[in-house]
């Protein structure tokens, strides 16, 4: 049973940084998974923002969306994923998730475009608001 649990929402102001923190199940880091970062606004679909390939062709993909402005790191120690996301707009405000599914032989660009309907495994999210 893969197990997540996001943490590090709240309400911040435009301008500022965030990181989220998801711990994993011993299953998602010590095989093949996609894990990853999505959110979904009010009204809109769900989308990825940046994703972790945990087998033997481990890389990371980010969305144009946080590209150049976030980071993703998968701590294989502490079984956490985390996600840092800065110079926040009132755009970013959405209810944020990790997720994972599994994927043999899967890259980072993979794990993004397959979508996240795929993904089979999902936190209960966390509320990220940002206002101006």
């Amino acid at each position: 049973q893969v197990q997540l649990a996001e943490s590090g929402g709240g309400s911040v102001q435009t301008g500022d940084s965030l990181r989220l923190s998801c711990t994993l199940s011993r299953d998602t880091y010590r095989n093949n998974y996609c894990v990853g970062w999505f959110r979904q606004a009010p009204g809109k679909e769900r989308e990825g923002l940046a994703l972790i390939s945990t087998g033997s062709r481990g890389t990371t993909f980010y969305a144009d969306s946080a590209k150049g402005r976030s980071t993703i790191d998968l701590d294989n120690a502490q079984n956490i994923l985390s996600f840092q996301m800065n110079s926040l707009k009132p755009d970013d405000t959405a209810k944020y998730y990790c997720a994972a599914d599994p994927c043999v032989n899967c890259d980072g660009e993979y794990c993004y475009t397959k979508g996240w309907p795929t993904y089979h495994y999902w936190g209960r999210g966390t509320q990220v608001t940002v206002s101006s």
